[in-house]
């Protein structure tokens, strides 16, 4: 006997009527139609199982601490800087640990189980670092929680700061990162990317680093960052996060640059929420966008994943732990309106976020983790549309949340009473 069947099912490559059978955490088979004696059944009526989202980019560390000590009032991301400055000597452990926990089972609840998560290692007391190590092991039973060594202040800028994210990595944080543009000039920035790659691939870890998150042309670690990941082979295991500053380039320098990221094998990140709210401060009109160029990247076959980055925290006041509605801001300010374009910025929070993560059996294939979310929508495109509700949410095969179908009951003059799911399926 199956644990779970899951019958008459979508999927997001538009196969309808599916089964999905699951045994001992895995799923056992993907078919039309199954019919098997299962201790659960579950009918998805043809709405849409998707593998579960997953979020590259976060800050759980700062994540549902707005207001403390003070707010953000200028919205800008070096106030947002100076505030976590401000924050860090308050830090408590024993309180942050209790806003990441609460922020993970807002993303529980929203189908996000896989979190890749900067922890700052500027502090020499890494108390952060041992607030998020604590959380990662307490949630393991039920969300994947990846730690990346952050030097917020920069790794050559602020006082022992490689000795203090090789202390964090020693401690079992996973992956390098690190933010060029923020050291003191851009010879220092582009001798940070080589000195932690090489500290990378010497421990065989991911790399992934906050990389040009500015309006300034001219910043370009990037192309570092690309040089060294193929210099070094660490093909395929490096992200270049935000990308902004590539907004703003000319077009013939990003002509040769998008090729060199290919080539690379390297990821970017980009985190639409927080790169629209807090680039092109300085411009008056016109406004940049800020956004790095999702949909060149993706032609040049470069793999692009969405982040939230943010949720409550110095740089931004916004946020739920939704990557539905990261999608959507995404498909609008990279114009991505298509329908094959909707459909990209569904896999940006889906299989490429894993494919940043380096996440193993993921998918709705035999042998993949049985770990997906039932939503109210049809497919992707309406999905994302209606930043649709998470009917069900399992992870390996167990049910770990459910929300009530949204409806609507209507009480209209000279109209019979209606309710249901009233969203109408378009053209």
């Amino acid at each position: 006997m199956l644990d779970l069947l899951i019958r008459n099912a979508t999927l997001p490559d538009g196969r309808s009527e599916m089964s999905v059978a699951v045994q001992d955490g895995r799923i056992a088979e993907v078919t039309a139609g199954l019919d098997a004696p299962a201790a659960q059944t579950v009918d998805a009526q043809g709405l849409l199982l998707t593998p579960h989202f997953i979020d590259p980019h976060f800050h759980m560390d700062a994540t549902l601490s707005y207001g403390l000590p003070r707010v953000n009032q200028s919205g800008t991301l070096l106030e947002g800087i100076a505030l976590w400055g401000e924050l860090k000597p308050l830090l408590k452990a024993e309180a942050l640990i209790e806003r990441a926990l609460a922020y993970c089972d807002w993303a529980v609840a929203k189908g996000l189980l896989a979190i890749r998560s900067h922890v700052d290692t500027s502090d020499a007391s890494l108390l952060a670092v041992d607030a998020l190590l604590e959380v990662r092991r307490q949630v393991a039973p039920y969300l994947d929680l990846q730690l990346v060594a952050f030097p917020q202040d920069g790794v050559l800028r602020s006082p022992g700061g490689i000795d203090n994210l090789e202390r964090a990595l020693d401690k079992g944080v996973d992956v390098v990162g690190g933010i060029p543009h923020f050291e003191r000039t851009m010879a220092e920035g582009a001798a940070s990317v080589k000195l932690l790659c090489e500290l990378a691939a010497a421990r065989g870890k991911r790399v992934d680093m906050h990389c040009d998150e500015s309006d300034d042309p001219l910043s370009r670690h990037i192309e570092t960052l690309a040089f060294e990941a193929q210099r070094l082979g660490l093909q395929g295991r490096v992200t270049g996060s935000h990308c902004t500053s590539m907004h703003s380039m000319d077009n013939y320098y990003v002509s040769k640059l998008l090729p060199l990221i290919a080539e690379s094998g390297v990821a970017v990140v980009s985190n639409p929420l927080i790169n629209i709210t807090l680039q092109g401060r300085h411009d008056s009109y016109p406004k940049r966008r800020g956004m790095t160029r999702v949909p060149e990247l993706m032609a040049a076959g470069v793999n692009v994943a969405f982040g939230h980055d943010c949720v409550m925290d110095p740089w931004y006041g916004m946020g739920s732990g939704d990557m539905l509605e990261v999608a959507h801001m995404g498909l609008h300010v990279a114009q991505m309106t298509s329908q094959a374009g909707i459909r990209q910025c569904f896999d940006a929070v889906t299989v490429n976020a894993a494919k940043v993560f380096g996440l193993e059996n993921y998918g709705l294939e035999a042998g993949c983790d049985a770990s997906f979310v039932l939503l109210q929508a049809r497919d992707p495109v309406e999905a994302i549309r209606l930043r649709a509700t998470r009917l069900k949410v399992w992870r390996r095969g167990q049910l770990l949340a459910e929300t009530p179908a949204a409806t609507a009951s209507l009480h209209l003059p000279g109209r019979a009473a209606q309710t249901g799911w009233m969203i109408p399926r378009g053209a």
